[in-house]
């Protein structure tokens, strides 16, 4: 096979594609909902789910390095990374179904639960994830067509992240529709009691009108208004018990516009028919795609050396620190949106519209990167690309509840930005990977890749930390409506600034990056005509 000029079809890119579609599924989903699923369905707090999600990324640093090392040392008749794809398909899939269910164990029950299903997702998913990525960089010896492969790949996570983010919070509201008995009296134009029931119980219920404009008070007949008003009011429900609210904010309300959701069995449900297509699109992924490139035929088992390699090779350690940084610029957002819509904007389902946004945005970011990359090259792009999406996510902080256009705008020019970081790091660890095998005539492809996934994952940890640690200073209970008001001036701050801050240190580390395209062509060309060789003489 002449590896110089080899190029994949179409049909394999996309089916490696859906691979990441899969995973995205589970990423995405965990990184945009499974925090604000903590603290305001589960019940956590916010400072308790933000320290475990940090505290459990740091098994990652023993399992990524581990599976990488696992992945290298894998040999079948199917390659060393395709299989690791099948084999973990069905366990993803149902650890991260066991993520959004919600067991009535009481608070320390709830967070032994949430450790011990958090943990062994990320360990499943690094199972599936390292070797997953390692694959790109065994499928072809073309740099170039390398980076072909990422901007499908990226492609396919966007696709994977729109269909969560975009359906979820329509599923939710669909399964976890009560049908309660609802009944209206006006008060005076904008000013209405509701009364609710319903005929079983619902543990977790969420009561709030659907155009989220007006906002709610818990009411007693007596007394009057007793509670704080709030965008909704989450609170459990008895069978055949009737709740009073006050709702205050709307002209020409009526029952068909009171939305009242069992959050628990929404949230359960999405997610159970969500990992059935991740489990259907990693199965297409391990029979559409196929390992090309293997290490030298003379190197042996060396983990030793292998490690040594490793900590010597600079491009790795530049892209470990830039791939810490942009995750938790991009968590950072991703985790902050359903808090800024149902809590500033009291919106919570326009979050969907803006996820499916921000989707498009990312997959016509990602569909630009490889065109880009070959104008002006990887290193450029993506310092241009963290400093242009920072810049703009920044102007967020300036804009009011009122301005949805502008939000729209702003979080979509921010985003098609973002999706070339991803769309080139990938790529650019396979170029990392090439390179130590350049110098040291060693490939350890695995390990590069858990390394650097280790870090991505690691600064979404610390981005649900730093998330849940500035909603604590502001005093946020998320099973406590009067404490939203408070908080607003933090989730505008996480929206907007804080990570817009992020992106620039990762620019500027980026900028000592070492390997230009000329140099990356030159270890092409060198790598190439040593595999031949290498077929010639075998």
């Amino acid at each position: 096979m002449n590896l110089r000029n080899h190029k994949l079809s179409v049909l394999e890119k996309i089916g490696y594609a859906l691979g990441d579609g899969a995973a995205n599924i589970a990423w995405r989903g965990v990184s945009t909902f499974l925090l604000f699923f903590y603290t305001d369905v589960f019940g956590i707090t916010a400072a308790a789910a933000g320290l475990l999600l940090l505290v459990a990324r740091f098994s990652d640093g023993v399992s990524d390095v581990a599976m990488g090392i696992i992945g290298d040392r894998t040999n079948t008749k199917y390659g060393k990374f395709r299989p690791w794809v099948l084999w973990t398909a069905i366990p993803l899939a149902v650890i991260l179904s066991l993520l959004f269910t919600t067991p009535n164990i009481g608070n320390t029950g709830k967070i032994v639960y949430a450790y011990i299903t958090y943990i062994l997702f990320t360990l499943i998913y690094t199972a599936n994830n390292i070797p997953y990525g390692a694959l790109m960089a065994v499928m072809t010896g073309d740099n170039k067509e390398r980076t072909s492969i990422g901007s499908f790949r990226m492609v396919g996570a966007f696709a994977g992240g729109m269909i969560v983010q975009g359906a979820l919070l329509f599923l939710v509201a669909y399964f976890g529709n009560v049908n309660p008995s609802i009944d209206l009296t006006k008060i005076n134009e904008t000013r209405y009691e509701v009364s609710v029931s319903s005929p079983q119980k619902v543990p977790n219920a969420k009561i709030n009108t659907k155009d989220g404009i007006a906002k709610l008070y818990w009411a007693d007949v007596e007394e009057g208004v007793a509670d704080d008003p709030a965008p909704y009011i989450s609170f459990s429900m008895l069978p055949d018990k009737t709740y009073l609210f006050i709702v205050d904010g709307e002209v020409d309300l009526s029952t068909e516009k009171i939305s009242l959701i069992n959050q628990k069995k929404g949230y359960r449900n999405s997610i159970y028919v969500l990992s059935v297509f991740l489990a259907i699109f990693m199965f297409l992924t391990f029979v559409s795609t196929k390992e090309r490139v293997s290490p030298p035929k003379t190197q042996r088992t060396n983990l030793k050396q292998d490690l040594k390699d490793l900590v010597k090779n600079k491009p790795w350690l530049v892209l470990l620190i830039v791939g810490l940084l942009w995750t938790i610029y991009n968590s950072t957002k991703q985790g902050m949106v359903m808090y800024y819509f149902t809590m500033y904007l009291n919106n919570q389902l326009l979050a969907a519209s803006y996820l499916i946004g921000l989707m498009v945005a990312s997959i016509a970011g990602a569909m630009v990167t490889a065109s880009l990359s070959k104008k002006i090259g990887k290193k450029k792009l993506f310092i241009y690309a963290l400093l242009f999406s920072g810049g703009v996510n920044a102007l967020l902080f300036f804009c009011g509840p009122q301005d949805i256009g502008a939000i729209f705008t702003i979080g979509i020019i921010s985003e098609f930005g973002a999706a070339i970081f991803p769309t080139l790091y990938f790529t650019m660890l396979g170029d990392v990977a090439d390179y130590s095998e350049y110098k040291n005539s060693r490939r350890a492809t695995g390990l590069v890749y858990s390394a650097g996934s280790f870090v991505t994952k690691f600064g979404g940890g610390l981005a649900a930390a730093l998330i849940g640690a500035v909603l604590a200073a502001f005093n946020y209970d998320g099973m406590d409506s009067s404490t939203i008001e408070g908080a607003i001036p933090g989730i505008k701050m996480l929206m907007s600034w804080i990570p817009a801050l992020v992106a620039l240190l990762a620019a500027i580390m980026m900028s000592v990056y070492p390997l230009s395209q000329t140099k990356l062509d030159e270890i092409t060309i060198e790598l190439n005509d040593r595999r031949e060789n290498e077929l010639s003489i075998n």
